[in-house]
C-alpha cells in the first residue's frame, strides 16, 4: 500500500462512515507482516491463517479500545503474538506440528508446501521449537524482523535488559543445537 499514514487510518477509523474502508488498509498493510510473526511462531500455513483472521477479527472487536498510547503496529503485533502464544497453549505443542515418531520437525517442514526454505533454515526452525516462549519470541522478532530492543519491549511489555538476556540465551542454545548436529 503506497503511502500509508497511520494518523490518517486512525483518523477514518474514528468516523463511522469510513471505518470498514480504513479497516481495509490497515488488514492490507499488516497482513503479511503479521503472517509471517505469527507463522515464526505456530509454524503451519493453515494454523497462521486461522490465528491471523482471529488477530483482525479481535482488531476490529476492539478498536474502539486503541487508545494511541503506541503505534497500531505495536498494537496489532500484540494482539497477533498474543493469540499465537494462546493456540500454542491450548495445543500444548510448542511448535504446533506434531512430530511423527521417526521423522523430525525439519523433515516435515520441508514437505510442507508453504515452507519456502532450505534444509538449514528447516533446522533452524526445529531449533527454534525448543526454546520457550519469551525466548523464541525475541528471538523471532530479532533475529528475523530485525525489531530494536525498545521497539521488542513495548510489544511484549518487558524491560531491554531482559530481552537482551533472552536473545543471548536463545542464540546460545540454538548454536548448541546445530553443534549437536554436526
Amino acid at each position: 500500500m503506497v503511502g500509508y499514514d497511520e494518523q490518517s487510518i486512525l483518523r477514518k477509523l474514528a468516523t463511522p462512515d469510513t471505518r470498514r474502508e480504513a479497516f481495509s488498509d490497515l488488514v492490507k498493510q499488516y497482513s503479511e507482516p503479521l503472517y509471517w510473526k505469527i507463522r515464526r511462531i505456530v509454524l503451519t500455513h493453515e494454523n497462521t491463517d486461522d490465528i491471523l483472521q482471529n488477530t483482525f477479527i479481535k482488531a476490529w472487536n476492539n478498536i474502539s479500545e486503541f487508545r494511541q498510547q503506541s503505534k497500531l503496529s505495536t498494537w496489532l503485533y500484540r494482539i497477533a503474538i498474543n493469540e499465537s502464544l494462546d493456540f500454542v497453549r491450548k495445543n500444548k505443542n510448542i511448535s504446533s506440528i506434531s512430530v511423527e515418531e521417526g521423522v523430525s520437525l525439519s523433515s516435515q517442514l520441508l514437505a510442507d508446501a508453504y515452507f519456502d526454505g532450505d534444509y538449514t533454515q528447516a533446522l533452524l526452525q526445529e531449533a527454534i521449537t525448543i526454546l520457550p516462549d519469551v525466548q523464541r519470541l525475541v528471538f523471532n522478532l530479532r533475529y528475523f524482523d530485525g525489531m530494536k530492543y525498545s521497539e521488542i519491549s513495548k510489544i511484549l511489555a518487558t524491560s531491554e535488559g531482559a530481552l537482551k538476556a533472552s536473545y543471548h540465551l536463545a542464540v546460545k542454545k540454538i548454536t548448541d543445537f546445530f553443534r549437536e548436529r554436526d
